[in-house]
């Protein structure tokens, strides 16, 4: 069988009022810090006993949690009121203003300007402040040159892989084109096939069939020469 409902109201006994105490009070804290690391969130929990003792928890410091907790409740109620609200907007645009003016002469003394009203430690802070900066703009583009000249390596390396795989594919096909002469032309090579012997009157003649021909055209023969002769009868 299940356990019954527990009926919400003060429990009688003393003995087992602090009993139930004990075990509400040490889930409650373990409930209350389990929170806070899970969820991230800043608690705060106290406790007081019915006979006066203490008990508190809290993620970073019981007075942080309290200052935090009765600002935002000043905030709150001031916000209610449509008077406090315009004067809480008004502090809060003078307190930004003050944080951009403050703003705009630290970026004009990072420039090197405004230095007069600035002490020997004020310039010294300034000037560390400078080194650290430059050393961390020296250091970024250390970083970017070596991921480039990495990069650059890397494809001069793929570069050279593709040189050696053509190199190798240029061979091969002039060892194919060799064995396809060989099957072709025999072992004696185009050179002697090509040359051919021709014996006419006795006279051995050899001339490349693969030599160019020079071909001339002849002058015309004089029309007089051309003319039959005629004969005279007597």
């Amino acid at each position: 069988m299940g356990r019954g409902k527990i009926v919400i109201r003060r429990i009688d006994n003393s003995t087992s009022r602090q009993v139930t105490f004990s075990k509400r009070r040490n889930g409650l804290l373990k409930k209350a810090k389990e929170l806070s690391i899970l969820c991230d969130a800043e608690v705060g929990l106290i406790i007081f006993s019915s006979t006066g003792r203490f008990y508190d928890f809290a993620s970073t410091s019981m007075k942080s949690v309290i200052d935090r907790y009765n600002k935002l409740k000043e905030e709150h109620y001031t916000l209610l009121n449509p008077n406090s609200e315009i004067k809480f907007w008004q502090r809060e645009a003078a307190s930004l203003r003050q944080q951009l003016q403050y703003l705009q002469e630290y970026h004009r003394q990072l420039l090197g300007e405004e230095l007069s009203g600035l002490s020997i430690k004020d310039l010294q802070n300034l000037e560390n402040q400078l080194e650290m900066s430059l050393k961390g703009v020296r250091m970024k583009k250390e970083q970017i040159m070596t991921e480039e000249i990495e990069e650059l390596n890397l494809k001069g390396n793929m570069i050279q892989q593709e040189n050696i795989e053509l190199h190798k594919k240029i061979n091969l096909v002039r060892e194919e084109n060799a064995q396809l002469q060989k099957k072709v032309y025999g072992p004696g090579g185009p050179s002697e096939v090509n040359r051919i012997s021709h014996i006419a009157n006795g006279i051995n003649i050899e001339y490349d069939l693969h030599a160019p021909i020079n071909l001339e055209l002849s002058q015309p023969l004089n029309q007089k020469n051309n003319a039959p002769n005629v004969m005279k009868l007597g």
